[in-house]
C-alpha cells in the first residue's frame, strides 16, 4: 500500500506543486480545495501515475473542515502539507468584516484544527512529516496586508512552538516561508491586490519555492525562506526598526489610486 500525503489548497500554485512532487515520489493523495479547479489538478496529477482522492470543501468553515477530517481520519497519513490560505490587500478599514472574518478562519482556525487532529494521530503513531506554508510577512508589520501578516505571524510561531513540543515524539514539522511568489493569490477574485504595486513586480518562481519547502520537510528542516530578497528581509526583521520594516513593506502593498 502506497504512503499518504495530504495536500489542502493543492488546486493551483504553491499546493499543487507541493502535491505534484509528492506523486512522483510514489505517494498517494488526498488533495483539497474550494473550488472546481481541484478536480483538474487531480487529473493531472493521475497522469503521473498517482491514486488521487479529491476532497471540494470550504475549508473557512466548520462543515468544510469536517468533510476533509472525514475523508482522512483514521488513516496513516504520513505526509501533511497545510497550505490553504487567503489573502486580502486593502486598508483595513476599507475591508468588509465578513471577509477579514474568513481569512482569520482560514489561515488560522481551519490550519490549527487540523494540525490539532492530524498532529495527534502522527504523535501517537510516532511518525510522520508536516509542512506549513507560512511567509515573510510573518516576520514584518503589513500595512495594507495587516490581517494576512499577522495570520502569518502567528502560524510561524505555532510550528515553532510545536516544533520544541514534539521534539522527541518522531513527527517532523517545517515552516515554509516564502516572499511573493508567482501564484493566483494576486489575481484572484475578491481579493484586492490587483492594485498594489508587487503584483507588477517579478516574484519568486512557484515551482522553486515549493521544492525548497518539500526538500525541507524531507530532511526534518524546522523552517526554510526560499529566494535571496526574503532571506534579507527575515534578517532585517531582526535589526530594524518595526516602523521601518512596515514602511518598507507599505511600498509594495498600497493600492495605487486611480
Amino acid at each position: 500500500m502506497k504512503k499518504l500525503a495530504v495536500v489542502t489548497g493543492a488546486s493551483s500554485g504553491i499546493g499543487y506543486e507541493l502535491a505534484r512532487f509528492a506523486v512522483e515520489d510514489g505517494y498517494a493523495l488526498v488533495i483539497c480545495a474550494d473550488e472546481v479547479e481541484i478536480e483538474r489538478a487531480a487529473e493531472k496529477l493521475g497522469r503521473l501515475g498517482g491514486t488521487v482522492e479529491v476532497v471540494q470543501a470550504d475549508l473557512a468553515t466548520p462543515e468544510g473542515v469536517d468533510s476533509l477530517w472525514q475523508a482522512i481520519e483514521g488513516r496513516d497519513i504520513d505526509l501533511f502539507f497545510a497550505n490553504a490560505g487567503r489573502a486580502l490587500g486593502q486598508a483595513f478599514h476599507d475591508q468588509e468584516w465578513r471577509d477579514i472574518d474568513r481569512l482569520i478562519a482560514l489561515n488560522i482556525g481551519q490550519t490549527t484544527t487540523l494540525l490539532h487532529r492530524v498532529g495527534r494521530q502522527m504523535h501517537k503513531r510516532g511518525s510522520g512529516r508536516i509542512l506549513v506554508t507560512g511567509s515573510i510577512g510573518g516576520f514584518v508589520p503589513g500595512p495594507f496586508d495587516a490581517v494576512y501578516d499577522a495570520s502569518k505571524a502567528y502560524l510561524d510561531s505555532l510550528i515553532y512552538a510545536l516544533q520544541d513540543e514534539w521534539r522527541d515524539s518522531g513527527v517532523t514539522l517545517t515552516c515554509l516561508m516564502p516572499g511573493p511568489t508567482e501564484t493566483r493569490i494576486f489575481t484572484r477574485e475578491g481579493n484586492h491586490l490587483q492594485d498594489a504595486p508587487i503584483t507588477e513586480k517579478p516574484k519568486d518562481d512557484v515551482t522553486t519555492v515549493a521544492r525548497a519547502g518539500y526538500d525541507a520537510m524531507m530532511a526534518g528542516e524546522r523552517g526554510v525562506v526560499p529566494g535571496f530578497t526574503s532571506k534579507v528581509m527575515a534578517l532585517l526583521s531582526g535589526v530594524v526598526p518595526q516602523s521601518v520594516l512596515a514602511q518598507i513593506h507599505r511600498m509594495g502593498a498600497e493600492p495605487k489610486k486611480g
